[in-house]
């Protein structure tokens, strides 16, 4: 099923989400729905927060990305990103393995805006995957960009918090119109 993604200036944005102890069949029910969801709307990941719950759950896929190259490692060894996709992270644990560089990014949360934010090139993420099983992996490029990204979202940081004062300003008037339009939807 479809969900509605919630928009700048809905409060579960800057909510920080709840542990998931246990996978049931609810959790995997969500899980299916965010996929569909991001899909529908051409996202590349999604938090649990971007369809208004406030927990330690996000989607991501890259595949199919080719102007933006991602890379994977399992044990040790380079492995295929498409192979390793969906990716389900389940209260995920990031792991800078470098120094920010900038990169572009836009937010499904965000409709038609993008900015430049300094992130870490690659990190090492441990996490629960669908099953309830822990996993180690490290990534770079796109993959380790969305990662972040939507662990930030978990933790109630959005991709706004991480711009510039510049690229921000710059985006101040659609800031305010999608924060009033969000808020004025969320009274009715």
């Amino acid at each position: 099923m479809i969900l509605t993604v919630t928009k700048y200036g809905n409060p579960v944005l800057r909510q920080k989400g709840a542990r998931i102890e246990t996978v049931t069949d609810e959790i995997n029910k969500l899980i299916d729905d965010m996929f569909e969801t991001m899909r529908s709307a051409r996202g590349v990941g999604l938090a649990a927060q971007q369809i208004g719950k406030a927990l330690q759950l996000a989607v991501i896929d890259v595949r199919g990305i080719t102007d933006r190259p991602s890379s994977l490692e399992l044990n040790g060894t380079s492995s295929d990103v498409e192979a390793f996709m969906p990716l389900v992270l389940i209260n995920p644990e990031i792991k800078p393995l470098n120094d920010p560089i900038a990169g572009p990014e836009g937010c499904l949360s965000f409709p038609e805006m993008y900015a430049d934010i300094l992130r870490p090139e690659s990190v090492e993420v441990r996490a629960l995957n669908r099953n309830g099983e822990q996993f180690v992996f490290r990534c770079g490029g796109l993959l380790a960009r969305a990662v972040q990204h939507e662990a930030d979202h978990l933790n109630g940081i959005l991709f706004i918090d991480r711009m510039s004062k510049a690229d921000k300003e710059d985006l101040k008037p659609n800031l305010e119109d999608l924060q009033a339009e969000t808020k004025a939807a969320l009274k009715k």
